[in-house]
């Protein structure tokens, strides 16, 4: 049997006024045992040395560089869309201009996607360290509840479950095969909730064909300029059961229509770019039909009833439950929806 060609690797560079953290992620480029065959960078006009360094890095690569200059401003979100599009590569990974990759971090995603050639998109862990790149504070899956637990329903055919619970997917730790960027470009112009990188996590989990790589590839910085980053989580307001009781109807469906919209317009803009019967979609369309008819219930609470308990035998308060909050939570959803 013929060995398979290794693929080719493209580095899909986005930067905007990077001039202080770039030189590290550059050499952690340089420093890769397995070399890109391309990298391909979109500066979004940077006002700072940022373009002259990268013509700098251009001049004394081992590979193939291109600088493309925008025009316009385009965002974090059309900027990586513009140089995922202009990567010519089987494999692409996208980079960030302030992160480390440590040097294995291509070979080993190379030879997970040759092991796995059903998989169109994989992501790894990180550590996250401190604008020096020092300490290693916690792994980037903690910080965005990817935990053990998790990672095996996500195995068990739950990915799209996982992703409609909060992105997992941190963009500069994926790599994508170039064939698949037909279903996953354009980016969405506005998608509640989520930015690029949840689009595409979102867009592979509705055709599963998305997988992780348990181990941290990279160090993750966190500073003051970053556009986007691991952000802490806002505190949420503690709803007592008598506060139930007490509060106007509209302020207890205000979330619930604010979910039930975000999930319509998910699905209005994955049913147009992936198959009718992509397998993650079922697990939208479940979870659209349970926020729904929370929102949706009528103001009698008798007529309340058969809705309710029909969702909450079929397990669906639980599974829908926020993930932080604890065993009562979907007790208390249920009893709220049926007496608020």
């Amino acid at each position: 049997m013929a060995v398979p060609a290794r693929p080719t690797c493209s580095i899909a560079l986005c930067t905007y006024n990077g001039e202080n953290h770039l030189l590290a992620q550059w050499q952690s480029i340089l420093d890769q045992h397995h070399q890109p065959d391309e990298v391909v960078i979109c500066d979004d006009q940077s006002t700072d040395g940022t373009v002259a360094l990268l013509q700098q890095f251009a001049a004394e690569a081992p590979f193939s560089v291109r600088i493309l200059e925008n025009k316009q401003r385009l965002g974090y979100n059309k900027n990586f869309e513009q140089v995922l599009r202009q990567c010519t590569s089987d494999l692409i990974f996208i980079c960030d201009q302030d992160d480390y990759w440590f040097p294995e971090k291509i070979s080993t995603m190379v030879q997970y996607m040759v092991d796995h050639p059903t998989v169109q998109l994989a992501f790894c862990d990180a550590w996250v360290t401190d604008e020096q790149l020092q300490g290693r504070q916690s792994r980037f899956w903690e910080v965005v509840r990817f935990n053990e637990q998790t990672q095996k329903r996500w195995l068990a055919g739950e990915s799209m479950d996982i992703m409609l619970d909060g992105n997992r997917v941190m963009g500069c730790a994926t790599v994508i095969r170039r064939d698949f960027l037909a279903t996953l470009l354009p980016i969405p112009e506005a998608l509640p909730g989520y930015i690029y990188d949840g689009w595409l996590g979102l867009v592979s989990a509705a055709c599963e064909v998305i997988q992780f790589i348990d181990k941290p590839l990279q160090l993750y910085r966190t500073h003051q300029e970053q556009q986007v980053g691991v952000r802490p989580e806002e505190t949420k307001e503690r709803t007592r059961l008598r506060d139930r009781m007490d509060r106007h109807r509209a302020k207890k469906l205000a979330p619930l229509r604010q979910k039930q919209m975000q999930l319509v317009i998910i699905h209005q803009l994955l049913t147009v770019r992936v198959p009718a019967n992509a397998p993650g979609l079922s697990q939208l369309n479940r979870r659209l039909a349970h926020f729904t008819m929370r929102s949706c219930l009528p103001g009698h609470r008798v007529q309340r009833l058969l809705p309710v308990l029909q969702s909450f035998y079929n397990g669906n308060y639980k599974r829908y439950a926020d993930p932080s909050a604890n065993w009562m939570a979907p007790y208390l959803a249920a009893l709220g929806d049926l007496l608020e």
